[in-house]
């Protein structure tokens, strides 16, 4: 049996945290490494570090089906260690003498150091769903004469950060709403609640404040519930997609009738729950908190606020640079008490958050309390 000239070839990275995320700014080592086991003529080797959006679905609508499909391309860069002389886009990587690799490769492993820096424009974080991604990946291809292409890829996990402006007026925008509802069938009377938290974006593993009134004037005990979920929507050709996912409930203690109280809740965001993604047209990443009234043999009145999760990281930096009374940081004792600083990360472009669904025919409002949007 004829043995291959190419043994193997992979793609390799350097961690530059413990977490091994990168982000805006990063500079992003590595290597390709290149095993053969004889002498090995190469047209081109490249490799390239390229980010994308995708979704797919498909829908099924009486005796048709429907496939929506859209993509987002980022940024696509290419460094070549050996060059087809046809070939002219891309980056010309030198070896560690200051000259070109040659195109004849002995028996062997060869390794081809690179080095991108990960673009500073404002770009959405990792994602995984149900039907669609957001991708960021190492990729290399080596090119022989009339031999079949070899190709490796390798995901990098991506992890957006926020404008420093941006996080601030998260942490200092509170949101408050009101809402009372008359009791039918198997009680009587009403409730209400007036309920409101201290800001609008939260990092992961922190302590949310909620506080608020219930005045329980119907004919049987009420329970108050807080519940964190996700929405992942995703785009394409006119259409949405939704899926909802409950990430955390919680439930306080129960108000018998006749009764008003004021409500100090305080619950944790998980560490491990993702930021948010605002900054994508085809995938967006958003989170709800719900406080209902859990009401029985009655339809449960709630409200809704959309909070904004933030990159952990970001935490030490920002109460670095604002008082401990502004910031209003109180992290859970199984959260992030120390998060890691960013210490290689330069000023982004500015960050313009992306325009409220109510911008949009197609989308929800981003406030709309009716339902589990």
């Amino acid at each position: 049996m004829m043995q291959s000239t190419v043994k193997s070839l992979k793609v390799t990275y350097n961690d530059v945290r413990e977490n091994g995320t990168f982000t805006n700014g990063d500079t992003l080592n590595g290597q390709v490494i290149l095993e053969v086991t004889k002498d090995c003529k190469v047209e081109s080797l490249y490799v390239k570090f390229k980010a994308k959006a995708e979704v797919m679905w498909s829908e099924r609508h009486y005796k048709h089906t429907y496939t929506y499909y859209d993509k987002k391309k980022y940024f696509s860069l290419k460094h070549y260690f050996i060059r087809d002389g046809n070939e002219t886009d891309g980056n010309q990587l030198l070896n560690e003498n200051g000259k070109t690799y040659s195109d004849l490769l002995p028996p062997g492993s060869h390794v081809f150091p690179f080095t991108f820096q990960v673009p500073l424009q404002e770009i959405p974080s990792s994602f995984s769903g149900s039907v669609g991604e957001i991708v960021y990946q190492l990729e290399t291809k080596l090119c022989r004469s009339m031999r079949f292409r070899t190709k490796e890829t390798l995901k990098i996990p991506f992890v957006a950060t926020v404008a420093p402006d941006t996080l601030a007026q998260l942490m200092m925008t509170p949101q408050q709403d009101f809402k009372d509802k008359n009791m039918h069938v198997f009680s009587s009377g009403a409730v209400a609640m007036d309920v409101k938290i201290e800001k609008s974006g939260v990092f992961q593993g922190e302590a949310l404040q909620i506080s608020g009134s219930i005045q329980n004037n119907s004919s049987r005990d009420i329970t108050p519930k807080y519940c964190i979920y996700s929405k992942h929507s995703f785009f394409a050709r006119g259409k949405r997609k939704l899926d909802t996912k409950d990430l955390l409930k919680e439930v306080g203690e129960p108000i018998p009738p006749s009764a008003s109280v004021t409500i100090n809740k305080v619950i944790t965001v998980p560490p491990y729950v993702k930021p948010s993604i605002l900054n994508c047209e085809i995938i967006k990443l958003e989170y709800r908190l719900r406080v209902y009234l859990d009401v029985k043999y009655s339809s449960d009145p709630e409200v809704k606020f959309p909070i904004t999760i933030l990159p952990g990281f970001q935490a030490s930096a920002m109460a670095a640079n604002m008082p401990s009374t502004s910031t209003g940081f109180e992290f859970a004792s199984h959260g992030y008490q120390n998060p890691p600083a960013f210490d290689t990360f330069s000023t982004p472009q500015p960050f313009n958050p992306p325009p409220s669904y109510g911008g949009h025919g197609m989308y929800p409002s981003l406030m709309d309390f009716g339902s589990k949007q």
